[in-house]
């Protein structure tokens, strides 16, 4: 796993405080019911976002991050996925007891999320000026003209160029990033309280990249909206989030402001994760990656599931599995000898 970033510990970033959080996760499960056994995809994770937070949720594909989006968003496909435990409260209000009605009226005008997959989400056959307009045809009841009209505000907004010009061109038409900025406006259209970005720069260039970050933070500081950045790149992470959330194996293994984790990691494989990252003042050396692969999510191991490929496992680690503890104000982790990871 690499990542492009100018130093390995990112610089501090001010604590987000304020009342009740917009978005709080508690011990949420889902589960995929296959013909080759149950595949527990995601397996009691529990955060909370706050009004203008960033909180980042990282970890290698197929620990559960997309999924538990989905979850959020009432996009879970079901069958095969099934929400087996736990509540998604937004506002104090449980998402997961409403009706699909109600889900439907919050999603996209509370929650909105920006998917990785620029090209393959937005439809092939319909202006991207249109699928922005249809955000207001819905929820606002305007006109095709007043619709137009304000996704020409929104393009200009995330700054696509000749947007009067370009609205009325096909998703084919645009490059990967701006095609990211098309999803983007889609996803701020109504100004929702909370934005997930699922993997927003995947497949983009460094510079595009940046672009886009640039721009979810500077559309955060307007709004004052709470994002939820899901990512495998550390190095985004350490530029915009309030907060980590680090999962592993369907379980979130570590949490904690992102200055505290990038410079002190209190679990094996965040550690890992912070070895593998790419530094300006190693270069020409190797990158130093995870051995080994994450396990079977239909088959978990009965204790740690990282302790197979943990350096530090011992027979505790095999046969019994470490909850997720608070071990100083502000840090929890899943590991049963976090105390000495957090003094190494």
């Amino acid at each position: 796993m690499t990542s492009t970033v100018p130093q390995a510990v990112p610089a501090p970033k001010p604590t987000v405080t304020g009342g009740a959080p917009l978005l709080e996760v508690d011990d949420l499960s889902v589960e995929f019911r296959t013909d080759y056994g149950v595949v527990k995809a995601v397996n009691g994770i529990s955060y909370t976002l706050a009004a203008g937070e960033t909180l980042a949720i990282l970890g290698e594909s197929g620990c559960g991050k997309s999924v538990s989006a989905q979850t959020i968003m009432g996009i879970l496909d079901s069958p095969p996925g099934f929400v087996t435990h736990g509540e998604i409260r937004f506002r104090g209000e449980d998402l997961l007891k409403m009706s699909a009605k109600q889900q439907r009226d919050i999603r996209g005008e509370e929650i909105s999320i920006v998917f990785q997959d620029a090209l393959s989400s937005l439809n092939p056959v319909f202006t991207v000026g249109a699928q922005i307009g249809e955000m207001f045809r819905r929820h606002r009841g305007a006109s095709r003209k007043d619709a137009k009209a304000s996704a020409i505000e929104l393009m200009d907004k995330v700054r696509i160029p000749s947007a009067k010009e370009r609205v009325n061109d096909y998703p084919h038409q645009f490059s990967g990033g701006m095609r990211q900025r098309v999803m983007i406006a889609m996803a701020i259209a109504l100004d929702p309280a909370v934005l997930i970005a699922d993997e927003p720069t995947t497949a983009l260039d460094v510079t595009v990249q940046a672009q886009i970050m640039d721009l979810l933070a500077e559309l955060q500081r307007e709004t004052g909206m709470g994002l939820i950045l899901i990512t495998h790149d550390l190095g985004v992470v350490g530029e915009i989030a309030d907060r980590i959330a680090v999962m592993y194996a369907g379980r979130i293994v570590e949490t904690g402001a992102t200055d505290a984790v990038f410079t002190a990691p209190a679990m094996p494989y965040t550690e890992g994760l912070m070895a593998s990252i790419a530094r300006v003042d190693q270069k020409g050396q190797r990158l130093n990656p995870i051995v080994g692969a994450p396990p079977n999510l239909a088959m978990l191991p009965p204790g740690c599931e990282f302790a197979p490929r943990c350096p530090r496992a011992t027979d505790l680690c095999v046969a019994e599995r470490p909850p997720l503890r608070e071990i100083v104000p502000g840090r929890r982790s899943a590991c049963h000898y976090a105390e000495e990871v957090l003094g190494a």
